[in-house]
């Protein structure tokens, strides 16, 4: 769903015009940026990228209509809205990745005696 119609859902829920919330919806969908496959909701639509959303927007917003809105209520409904009701977590998304070894830090020693030979 794109950030302007996740926009519009929250208008329903809490009033104000789409403005007031696109740039949550916007952010939730960034990441399409970096990667432009439905895997890019691994990164922020789950339970983390709700709490991020909180502690980057505050815990509550102001709509024009003048309501106080709960930044966690915006996040909780992008997300649901994108996974049928669902709000995964990032073990849901990360537990059946592969390991390999890069993310282990093999090379760590080598790439710092790299380093050094530049640095003496």
């Amino acid at each position: 769903m794109k950030p302007y119609i996740h926009a519009k859902n929250s208008v329903r829920r809490y009033g104000g015009v789409p403005e007031d919330y696109i740039h949550i919806h916007n952010w939730f969908d960034s990441t399409k940026a970096a990667y432009p496959s439905v895997k890019h909701r691994a990164i922020l639509h789950n339970s983390f990228g709700i709490f991020l959303a909180e502690q980057l927007f505050g815990v509550t917003m102001e709509n024009s209509d003048g309501k106080i809105i709960s930044v966690r209520d915006i996040a909780e409904d992008h997300v649901k809205e994108d996974f049928g009701g669902k709000i995964p977590t990032i073990a849901e998304w990360l537990d059946d990745m592969p390991e390999k070894s890069w993310m282990k830090g093999y090379g760590q020693k080598r790439f710092a005696e790299k380093e050094e030979m530049y640095h003496d």
